[in-house]
């Protein structure tokens, strides 16, 4: 298994975004996760979904939502590990 930081990312409070990831391998498995890098100790920040495409054969692209669940402004990593 392998880790990164893909991107890094900012939501205005109550804020939707998408942002997509491309010609990743087909046959690996991406799992993908965000974490902020503000703090609030009072409520969860942040949920995202994930898409995928099959772009060609050999690569497909991730298209991540990613939404800020508070009333203030959140920034974040877009996280990737790839399980061996």
């Amino acid at each position: 298994m392998y880790t990164g930081v893909q991107w890094t990312g900012s939501l205005n409070p109550s804020e939707t975004k998408k942002w997509f990831t491309f010609n990743w391998n087909p046959a690996g498995h991406v799992v993908w996760y965000m974490m902020p890098t503000s703090v609030n100790t009072t409520v969860p920040e942040l949920q995202w979904s994930v898409a995928v495409e099959r772009a060609s054969p050999t690569a497909c692209t991730y298209w991540i939502t990613v939404q800020n669940l508070t009333n203030t402004a959140v920034t974040f990593e877009g996280r990737y590990a790839v399980l061996s």
